[in-house]
């Protein structure tokens, strides 16, 4: 677990831990956007600070209590598992999927064993302080077979965007905006899922996420939104990498400094 760091009360981590929720975290793609660093390092391996990203999302399940988590890998998994091997004893049991063929990122849930209850997944490349435990009441209390987490975005067009005439004006020109930018709420790549939703992925070939959601609303299924508006990185970009770097470090720098304060002040009441 990381030191200092988002800790919740101990009535907290009991609850959480009582629910036995799972995780599912997708670390087998193959990174592109981030090369040349990912022809030699897994992304999920990309160091922020002294540790991996990949360290700091079990980390992070570690203090809500989520300690049983399935790693779906693929893309040099060898060094994934000999890093996790060798991490710090934090109480979390880790096992590996491997996917021999590229499955997408939702058919490798046929491979893992006993999501039989809630369980999360999200991909490995994914950086936030998001609440675990409220995400997950949230959707139980919707009774969701899915709920995703979601974030408002800001989006650069990088073009001129035009917006042309109608009624047979489409060939001319109503408005010129230049290099706009637009808010949009996206997906942060974490989900929260029932047992459920697992048939509505194939039993054989290549299935991504986006496809399950869509099965998911055309049979009826309730596909619920989570809004959060903290800290969330998608390390798979490189401008949100680097900004990943400076942002946790300071994030780290504060959560230490406040857990030094809470020890001095119980310290000096105990005294």
């Amino acid at each position: 677990m990381t030191e200092g760091v988002f800790d919740l009360s101990d009535e907290l981590v009991t609850r959480t831990r009582r629910s036995r929720v799972k995780a599912v975290v997708l670390a087998g793609g193959k990174g592109t956007r981030l090369a040349p660093y990912t022809s030699v390092l897994p992304k999920p391996l990309m160091p922020i600070g002294d540790r991996s990203i990949l360290e700091l999302v079990i980390g992070r399940f570690a203090t809500f209590g989520i300690t049983d988590v399935t790693l779906c890998v693929g893309h040099l998994s060898h060094l994934i598992e000999a890093v996790l091997d060798s991490r710090r004893e934090d109480g979390v049991l880790i096992r590996f999927v491997r996917e021999e063929e590229a499955l997408g990122t939702a058919a490798p849930l046929r491979l893992v064993e006993g999501l039989d209850r809630t369980f999360i997944m999200m991909n490995g490349d994914v950086l936030t302080t998001l609440p675990f435990d409220g995400f997950i009441r949230h959707h139980r209390r919707n009774r969701n077979a899915l709920t995703i987490a979601t974030r408002e975005r800001r989006i650069q067009i990088d073009y001129g965007v035009l917006h042309l005439g109608e009624n047979g004006r489409r060939n001319q020109v109503a408005k010129y905006v230049e290099k706009p930018q637009m808010t949009s709420v996206v997906s942060m790549g974490i989900y929260a899922l029932e047992p459920e939703a697992l048939k509505y992925i194939p039993a054989n070939g290549y299935f991504d996420f986006p496809d399950l959601v869509q099965a998911l609303l055309r049979a009826g299924e309730k596909v619920g939104a989570y809004r959060y508006e903290g800290l969330w990185f998608d390390i798979g970009r490189r401008d949100d990498y680097e900004e990943a770097v400076a942002a946790w470090s300071e994030v780290l720098r504060a959560t230490a400094l406040a857990s030094r304060q809470a020890t001095a002040e119980i310290t000096s009441v105990r005294v």
